[in-house]
């Protein structure tokens, strides 16, 4: 079974903040955050870790 990325992301993202509850800010900085840096000068860098 094949499953998109962005629909895994999805379930999991809607699954964590029913059960965790975090803050809405917090979401906020966590998605403003990843948008900012991975169209950053850090991105290369981000993504060699990640591998």
């Amino acid at each position: 079974m094949d499953v998109p990325l962005w629909f895994a992301l999805l379930a999991v993202g809607y699954l964590g903040v029913k059960l965790i509850r975090p803050p809405a800010w917090l979401i906020a900085v966590l998605l403003l955050g990843g948008f900012l840096l991975a169209d950053s000068v850090l991105a290369p860098a981000i993504n060699s870790l990640v591998k």
